[in-house]
C-alpha cells in the first residue's frame, strides 16, 4: 500500500521535474570563472615577492561535482591560502547562484614576463535532467617580474634577507627584566617578528645575538601564517635563554632587520632593540658595603636607577663653551622615543651618561632633565600604574646644547682686590 502512494506521488511529480529540467539546460553565462593578479602597490613584483591570484566562478546552474584543475605554474612557487568558499551570490539579472572563491599565493622566480595559463574548473552540472561535465576555463594573465635596480639588496642578494611584505613589526619581551640579573642567573628573550603580505616560510632565519659578556642558549622558531581578509600575514617568534658571564654592565646592541616595503616600494628597516644586562635597582642592603672605588660602568648604570644617587656618582669636569650629546645617541634616543620604548630610552640614557659625564653633570643643574629622568626610572622600576613621561620631549632637553662650565683656578687668592691690585 505504501509503494502505491510513493509511486503515485512520483507520477504527480513528474511533470514539474521535466518543466525544472527543461529551465536548467545551460546557456552563454550561466558559468564564468575569472582569476586577478592582486600586485602590491599596483606595480610589477620583484623575484620572490608575493602576488595573490583571486579566483572567482559564478555559477547559475545547481552543481552536482566539481574539481579545480591547476596550471603548472613553471616560473613560481606557490601555495593555497585557506579553504575553498561556496556562498550564495546575486546575479546581474536579479537571481541567485552559486559564488566559488580560492585564493593561491605565487611567488615569482626570477625576472621575466610571464603569462598565467587558464584555470580549469571541471563542473558536473544538472543539463536539462542529464549529467554534464562541462570545462570552465579562465582566461591567461600576463604578469611581468620586475629586475631589481635599487643598488644593495633585494631578492638575488645573499646577505641582508630579502623580506618585502606591507609592513613589519618587532616585538621583544623579556623574563625577568635583563636589568635585574646578576652574574650566573637566566633570563629568556622572546621576540615576534610579524610581517603583513607575506608567508611564514618567507621570514628571516634566527638572528645572531651574541656579544662579549653573556653565554646564550637558542630555543626552538615557530612559524605561522595567519590569513585575514586583506591577506596574509607571517609570524615568527625566536627564543634565546640568556645568562651573564660577567659583573659588569652588558650592553646588547640593536640587530637590524632590512625590509622592502611592498606599497610605497622602497627599502626600510626595523630592529629588535637594544638591552642592558645587569645594572638595575640598587641593592638597598648592601649599599653601604659597597666599596669605595666602584667601576665607572657599574657607578653609571646603577646611578641612573636612582637618577638623583647616581648623578652625584659623576664629577663636573673643566671645559669651556657648549657641550652637546653626539648625534649617534641622539638619533638613538628618538628612535627610542618615536617607538615609546621607556627601557630603550633609559638604556640608552645610560650609555651617554657613561660617554659623556660632563654633560652628564650639567643635566645635574637642570631641574626639567631631573624631573624627567626621576619620572622615567619611576616608570621603569617602579609597579604598574607609573605614567610615563613625554619621552620625545625628554629626547629633545637631552639634546639640546649646554654650556659648558668655565675653569676655576685652585689657588686660594681666586677673586681680584675690590681696590685694585695688592
Amino acid at each position: 500500500m505504501g509503494r502505491g502512494r510513493a509511486a503515485r506521488f512520483l507520477l504527480a511529480l513528474l511533470p514539474l521535474l521535466l518543466a525544472t529540467a527543461a529551465h536548467a539546460e545551460i546557456e552563454s553565462g550561466d558559468l564564468t570563472l575569472t582569476v586577478t593578479a592582486e600586485r602590491a602597490g599596483n606595480a610589477a613584483p620583484y623575484a620572490r615577492e608575493m602576488v595573490l591570484l583571486r579566483i572567482h566562478g559564478l555559477y547559475r546552474q545547481q552543481i552536482l561535482l566539481e574539481e579545480v584543475v591547476q596550471p603548472t605554474l613553471a616560473n613560481f612557487s606557490w601555495t593555497q591560502l585557506g579553504r575553498d568558499s561556496w556562498s550564495r551570490a546575486r546575479l546581474p539579472d536579479g537571481q541567485v547562484g552559486l559564488a566559488f572563491d580560492r585564493t593561491v599565493a605565487i611567488f615569482p622566480h626570477h625576472a621575466g614576463d610571464f603569462t598565467i595559463d587558464p584555470f580549469v574548473h571541471r563542473l558536473t552540472v544538472n543539463d536539462a535532467g542529464t549529467r554534464r561535465v562541462v570545462d570552465v576555463r579562465s582566461n591567461p594573465i600576463p604578469l611581468p617580474v620586475a629586475a631589481w635596480t635599487q643598488g644593495s639588496g633585494g631578492p638575488e642578494a645573499k646577505e641582508p634577507w630579502w623580506l618585502p611584505a606591507r609592513d613589519v613589526s618587532v616585538t621583544d619581551s623579556w623574563s625577568p627584566d635583563p636589568e635585574t640579573l646578576k652574574i650566573g642567573e637566566t633570563a629568556r628573550r622572546i621576540v615576534t617578528v610579524e610581517a603583513q603580505g607575506m608567508v611564514a616560510e618567507g621570514l628571516p632565519p634566527r638572528p645572531v645575538m651574541r656579544t662579549r659578556g653573556i653565554i646564550t642558549f637558542a630555543g626552538p622558531v615557530t612559524r605561522e601564517t595567519i590569513l585575514t581578509p586583506t591577506g596574509p600575514v607571517a609570524r615568527a617568534t625566536y627564543q634565546w635563554d640568556v645568562r651573564p658571564g660577567v659583573p659588569e654592565v652588558i650592553p646588547l646592541d640593536a640587530i637590524s632587520i632590512p625590509w622592502f616595503d611592498t606599497v610605497a616600494r622602497t627599502m626600510r628597516e626595523t630592529e629588535i632593540p637594544t638591552r642592558q644586562i645587569g645594572g638595575g635597582l640598587v641593592d638597598q642592603a648592601g649599599a653601604g658595603a659597597a666599596p669605595a672605588a666602584t667601576a665607572p660602568l657599574v657607578a653609571a648604570a646603577a646611578g641612573l636607577a636612582a637618577f638623583g644617587l647616581g648623578l652625584l656618582l659623576l664629577g663636573f669636569g673643566p671645559g669651556a663653551g657648549r657641550l652637546r650629546l653626539p648625534g649617534p645617541h641622539r638619533r638613538a634616543l628618538k628612535r627610542a622615543a618615536a617607538a615609546g620604548d621607556s627601557v630603550a630610552f633609559r638604556t640608552e640614557v645610560a650609555r651617554a651618561m657613561q660617554a659623556e659625564p660632563e654633560l652628564a653633570a650639567l643635566w645635574r643643574a637642570r631641574p626639567d632633565i631631573v624631573a624627567g629622568l626621576s619620572a622615567l626610572d619611576r616608570a621603569v622600576y617602579a609597579p604598574a600604574g607609573r605614567e610615563t613621561p613625554d619621552l620625545a620631549d625628554l629626547a629633545r632637553l637631552l639634546g639640546r646644547a649646554e654650556r659648558a662650565p668655565r675653569a676655576e683656578s685652585t689657588g686660594s687668592n681666586r677673586l681680584k682686590p675690590l681696590d685694585g691690585p695688592a
